[in-house]
């Protein structure tokens, strides 16, 4: 297939994305899906241990990975719009590099993370349910209702998809606005005096470079507002609005988190801060005293049930997408009468079930932190992507240009390598996270090794531009 004919086809295919915005999602409704990703308990207790370790430290480190992750969205934005399929990092790493880091990158990166994250979540609001009515619900059963039920919402296509995200998604932020601004005012209770070591708020680990250790931190606050590019043929004008719902989303998860994180460093020690098991609990008890456990544990529903409800829209359609290049099992380019994947949202709906069922938190966390060094690769994938078809194929059609590129894509690639080398949570647990990390991906590697030369019939790393 010549160039030219390429570029026509790209820009035949992308036609019907930018022409038909009827019953598609808008802006607020994208911006509802990043920040629902991107807001789960997880980030809540790494912000309040990252404001416990460095206060003011922590904030700049925050900034310093805003401006990452908008690198990472500006290659995502750019990727996507020049290629609207379904398949997303597997489309666009197909034709970089080839078919077998394509498919590396989206089992590993995202399929495992999310089957091994979403379970955790799972796990805490089962935890919070228990402290709020104790012996009224069975041991995890709420969880799994939750699962069933946006089950059956993403089955029934996206518009019933992007309402319920969109009232989730507004429940947990305005939850998170309101304990952070009654923090800050101490408008329920006053601010009391902290009795243990105080946040620290002055500049000297700033001056001295100190937050550039706790960048990899602050990175957990931002990433997944790409999980938007998978439905860019569900998106109103998307070649305007998912470059800027990811940029936008981004700009407001920063300014919540930065609220949320003040206002706890009012109410709490450091020592808190950083040992509580669940620290957002000891915060909402400290700003609405008996009330606080309802507050955090409507936290807790918001945020677990918008991080399953968007990996349910997105993951599926991520791996329709694949499907339809031989990447996956055929199986998943079925569609329903709703338009929706429905054999992948039953997959991804029984692969996180699984973890939850047969395994235990304390498990399941080391093993997410294992499974996000794939995660942090596939963003290192993303920015290669866009340097090699700059490079390769500069008269592609592209929407949206990365500004200052090559600085954005190589600011990135040093970034995402920097988190994974300090990904471990602690020294003691180094080898053991990255033995399984390895392990993982030595996995899937060899799978889509044997999957691409055998199935497919193609060379690993042989672009693929059809």
């Amino acid at each position: 297939m010549s160039y030219i004919s390429t570029t026509e086809s790209l820009k035949m295919a992308s036609s019907p994305v930018i022409a038909s915005n009827s019953k598609k999602m808008g802006l607020l409704t994208m911006m509802a899906i990043c920040i629902g990703l991107v807001i789960v308990q997880g980030a809540m207790i790494s912000a309040m241990q990252g404001i416990g370790m460095g206060g003011m430290t922590f904030v700049f480190a925050m900034i310093a990975a805003l401006i990452i992750s908008q690198f990472n969205a500006m290659s995502f934005a750019e990727l996507s719009l020049m290629f609207p399929q379904e398949g997303t990092l597997a489309t666009y790493t197909q034709k970089a590099i080839g078919h077998f880091p394509a498919i590396v990158s989206v089992f590993a990166g995202y399929v495992i993370v999310a089957s091994l994250a979403v379970p955790v979540e799972m796990f805490l609001v089962d935890a919070m349910l228990a402290e709020l009515l104790p012996g009224v619900f069975p041991e995890k059963v709420v969880p799994i209702l939750i699962l069933i039920a946006l089950t059956v919402t993403n089955l029934v296509g996206k518009n019933v998809f992007s309402k319920v995200q969109n009232f989730i998604a507004f429940i947990l932020v305005s939850v998170m606005i309101l304990l952070g601004l009654m923090a800050i005012t101490g408008a329920d209770k006053p601010h009391p005096v902290i009795t243990g070591t105080p946040v620290d708020w002055g500049f000297s680990g700033v001056v001295d470079g100190s937050f550039i250790g706790l960048i990899a931190l602050a990175m957990w606050l931002f990433v997944g507002s790409e999980y938007i590019c998978p439905m860019i043929n569900e998106v109103k004008d998307p070649v305007k609005n998912i470059p800027r719902a990811m940029q936008m989303s981004l700009f407001a998860i920063f300014g919540i988190f930065l609220a949320f994180v003040f206002g706890a460093s009012l109410y709490m020690d450091t020592e808190t801060l950083l040992t509580a098991p669940i620290p957002y609990l000891n915060y909402a008890n400290a700003v609405f005293g008996q009330a606080g456990l309802f507050i955090a544990t409507v936290m807790a529903l918001a945020a677990t049930c918008s991080t399953v409800n968007t990996i349910l829209a997105a993951l599926p359609s991520m791996l329709h997408g694949m499907a339809k290049q031989k990447q996956a099992f055929p199986q998943l380019k079925s569609l329903n009468r709703f338009n929706a994947p429905w054999v992948g949202i039953l997959m991804m709906a029984v692969f996180t079930s699984i973890p939850f069922i047969t395994l235990g938190i304390d498990s399941l966390i080391v093993l997410v932190i294992a499974a996000t060094t794939s995660y942090l690769l596939a963003y290192i994938i993303s920015h290669i992507d866009v340097i090699v078809l700059r490079q390769r194929h500069p008269e592609l059609n592209r929407p949206y240009r990365t500004p200052f590129y090559p600085l954005p894509q190589i600011v990135g690639i040093i970034a995402m390598v920097y988190v994974i080398i300090n990904n471990s949570p602690a020294p003691e647990m180094t080898s053991m996270i990255f033995s399984i990390a390895g392990g993982m991906l030595a996995v899937v590697g060899v799978i889509a090794a044997l999957w691409v030369k055998f199935y497919m019939k193609r060379n690993l790393f042989q672009p693929d531009m059809t």
